[in-house]
C-alpha cells in the first residue's frame, strides 16, 4: 500500500470514530456543572471563541470537513457551561436568510468545510457537509454570499453520490 493511501485510510478511520468519541465526551459535559477548564481538558482547544454581549463566551468545535456536526458550547461569565448544542440542524439551516453577514452565518453554523469564490458570478460559496439520507449519498448545505456587499444571497442543499 502506498503511504498516501495508508494516510487517507487512517484519516477516514479517525473521522468515522470521532462522532462516537464526541457522544461519549459530550454526555459528561453538564450545563450548570461543568467548567471551561474541564471542557478544554475533554474536548481540547475550541476552533473559535465567540464573545457574547452579556459577558459570556461560546466555543466552537466543528467536525468539518469529514464530519457532519458542529458543537457550540456556551459558558456564562462564571466559566460554567450554559448549553451544548449541535448547530448543523434543519432548524438552523432555515434561519439563514438573504442579507445576513458572514459573521452571523459563522456564528449560527460554525466553520464551513469549504469556501470557494466564483468571480464570474460575484459569489463566495460556503459549504458544510451535513447529515442526509439515503446513506449512499452525501448532503451539503451551501450559502452564497455576494462578493460586493458580503451578504447572503441565497442558501440551499446539494446532494452527491459517495465516492
Amino acid at each position: 500500500m502506498k503511504s498516501t493511501n495508508w494516510i487517507t485510510a487512517a484519516i477516514a478511520a479517525i473521522a468515522t470514530i470521532l462522532p462516537g468519541c464526541d457522544s461519549f465526551v459530550l454526555q459528561d459535559i453538564k450545563p450548570g456543572v461543568t467548567t471551561a477548564v474541564e471542557v478544554r481538558a475533554k474536548m481540547g482547544n475550541p476552533g473559535y471563541e465567540f464573545r457574547n454581549d452579556d459577558g459570556s463566551v461560546t466555543w466552537e468545535y466543528t467536525r468539518q470537513p469529514s464530519g457532519v456536526h458542529c458543537y457550540m458550547i456556551a459558558f456564562g461569565p462564571d466559566q460554567i457551561v450554559r448549553s451544548v448544542d449541535q448547530v448543523l440542524t434543519e432548524a438552523n439551516y432555515a434561519r439563514v436568510r438573504p442579507g445576513m453577514t458572514r459573521d452571523q452565518v459563522r456564528r449560527l453554523l460554525g466553520q464551513p468545510a469549504r469556501m470557494e469564490t466564483f468571480d464570474n458570478l460575484r459569489e463566495d460559496v460556503w459549504e458544510w457537509r451535513i447529515e442526509g439520507t439515503p446513506h449512499n449519498e452525501e448532503t451539503y448545505l451551501n450559502v452564497f454570499f455576494d462578493t460586493g456587499d458580503g451578504l447572503v444571497k441565497k442558501a440551499g442543499k446539494r446532494v452527491a453520490m459517495k465516492g
